[in-house]
């Protein structure tokens, strides 16, 4: 067991699905040979097939899809007309079903669901390594990837649930996302956080009581693991979608008639999810009232000091 964790909450209220956390993290991280396909942070809509295709599903999670060309010279400098298409035809990619969502009944919906490795606290790739070079800091709980002790056996990419760790074919090496750890050395917030415009996440050491998510996870109770039966405990939690009731009910409660099916919530984040709701919706009825909500002024996160509780002097990684 690590002496501290960092965790991270994402709020799914606020995201806006402009995958900026993308963009920020792929540039940092993930622009070298053989990390073209890497997504060590994305943003899936749901419900959708996710990214690698079907990966919480049994069976699934290791398709995905192709890089697709276009071929701008028969346009550009041939001459010709015919529209710039992409091929080969793609058939998935990251975020494939962007914005297409589901009916519940006459009613469409969707959300956005970003995703980075879960640092979980029993992670399963870590028991699956043969080489242990996957291993939880014991300072911080972050789970990293020794690149000189991989031997690109992929067991761990099988053994993660949530499909997170990646292969480069050009190094022969596992990869996975690492927390931006050497920011959070120099006492910097993780860059997907600091670079989402929605101010969706929160980070900060679980058992430090002052930090944003130890108050909504373990204190209010308010942000959820994803697929929390999988049993590798993961240290990334979600405020759960909060959509009003169906056209024509507004007024009544969100469970009575929900726009977005809670079944399908209970399948992402637990039976606990409605508890969750419930709760939101007593806050947000206080808060309307003109009483104070304590969680709903967290939850609004209206600066980084609220947003983000880095510790580096507490966590004194060895050197």
């Amino acid at each position: 067991m690590s002496k501290h964790q960092y965790a991270m909450v994402m709020d799914l209220n606020k995201c806006l699905g402009c995958q900026t956390c993308t963009i920020a993290c792929k540039k940092l991280w993930t622009d070298r040979d053989g990390t073209g396909y890497m997504y060590w942070n994305n943003v899936e809509t749901r419900p959708g097939l996710g990214y690698p295709r079907q990966w919480d599903r049994i069976g699934g999670g290791y398709d995905y899809g192709h890089a697709w060309e276009y071929d701008y010279e028969q346009r550009l400098f041939e001459g010709r007309r015919k529209p710039v298409m992409p091929f080969p035809e793609p058939q998935s990619g990251v975020n494939w079903d962007e914005d297409v969502g589901g009916m519940n009944g006459s009613e469409n919906y969707f959300f956005y669901l970003p995703r980075i490795c879960n640092h979980c606290t029993y992670p399963a790739c870590l028991e699956a390594c043969p080489r242990k070079a996957i291993y939880k800091r014991e300072e911080d709980g972050i789970v990293v990837l020794d690149q000189d002790r991989c031997q690109g056996y992929r067991y761990c990419i099988q053994a993660c649930p949530y499909k997170k760790i990646y292969f480069n074919e050009v190094a022969g090496k596992s990869e996975k996302c690492i927390f931006c750890y050497p920011r959070l050395e120099k006492g910097e917030v993780n860059a997907c956080a600091a670079q989402c415009p929605g101010r969706l996440r929160f980070v900060g050491l679980l058992d430090d009581p002052e930090s944003p998510v130890h108050k909504l996870v373990l204190v209010h109770k308010m942000a959820l693991p994803l697929y929390p039966e999988r049993g590798t405990q993961p240290n990334v939690f979600y405020v759960p979608p909060f959509n009003p009731p169906k056209r024509e009910n507004y007024g009544k409660s969100i469970l009575e008639d929900p726009r977005l099916p809670l079944d399908y919530l209970v399948q992402l984040f637990g039976p606990e999810v409605k508890g969750v709701i419930s709760q939101l919706e007593a806050e947000l009825k206080k808060a309307q009232e003109g009483g104070k909500s304590e969680v709903l002024q967290l939850l609004i996160g209206r600066d980084a000091e609220v947003r983000y509780r880095i510790r580096p002097e507490l966590v004194q990684i060895k050197a």
